[in-house]
């Protein structure tokens, strides 16, 4: 079970700043970026995953890490249209 932690929580890491980023430096188009994030979240999984010498659930890991990026990222876009009109107003 730690290992499988150790391999997923990087890529919630990844994603969590990735959101962080985007809603920073593109917070008028979070629907344009948030998935090449996701795209990277899903190519860091890849990597990491394949890397490591266990073959056994590979595909837990594999979906654990995807699913917990897709609710970072579903969060994040929620915040960005709650957020995007109070931005449009204040600018």
């Amino acid at each position: 079970m730690a290992l499988s932690l150790r391999s997923v929580v990087p890529v919630w890491v990844a994603a969590a700043l990735g959101a962080v980023a985007v809603l920073v430096f593109a917070p008028a188009a979070p629907l344009t970026w948030i998935p090449v994030v996701m795209a990277a979240a899903l190519l860091l999984t890849f990597t990491i995953q394949l890397s490591l010498a266990r073959k056994e659930g590979l595909v837990e890991r594999i979906v654990a890490s995807l699913a917990g990026a897709l609710g970072i990222l579903v969060l994040a876009t929620a915040l960005s249209w709650v957020v995007a009109p109070l931005v449009t107003v204040g600018a």
